[in-house]
Formats: structure tokens, C-alpha cells, sequence
């Protein structure tokens, strides 16, 4: 029970935006212009002027744009 607490606050880390970018390998200035467009639904939290992403939902968000067919763009 002890390691999945420990797995469970793992997964629910919360990343700046510098290491949220890096964790989806895109630049913290395309994920600033997500957040300001509305472009993708990409929870994260604001908590003053820090922008906080749940490392968790950055999976999970990841894992639903996966695709095994079908073109590219």
C-alpha cells in the first residue's frame, strides 16, 4: 500500500512550465501559446503568475492523442 501512495504522488508531481515542456518536448513558449489559445485542452494550474502542470495529466493527454493509423498532421 506504501509504494502505490508513493507511485500515486509521483504521477501527480506538479512541473513549471520549463519542465512540462520538456516532458512533451516542445518549447515552454508553444505551451504559453496553448494555454493563450485555447488550442489543446491541457489542464494545468494558476497559482498567482506560476503556471503548474500536473505531471499525470500531461500523460494522460499524451496517451489520448496516440494514434496507430492514419496521417500524420
Amino acid at each position: 500500500m506504501a509504494q502505490r501512495t508513493v507511485v500515486t504522488a509521483q504521477l501527480d508531481e506538479l512541473l513549471d512550465e520549463k519542465q512540462a515542456a520538456n516532458h512533451l518536448t516542445v518549447s515552454p513558449g508553444t505551451l504559453s501559446v496553448w494555454r493563450s489559445t485555447g488550442r489543446y485542452a491541457l489542464p494545468f494550474f494558476k497559482v498567482g503568475r506560476m503556471v503548474r502542470y500536473r505531471r499525470s495529466d500531461l500523460d494522460a493527454w499524451l496517451e489520448a492523442r496516440a494514434r496507430s493509423s492514419g496521417a500524420t498532421a
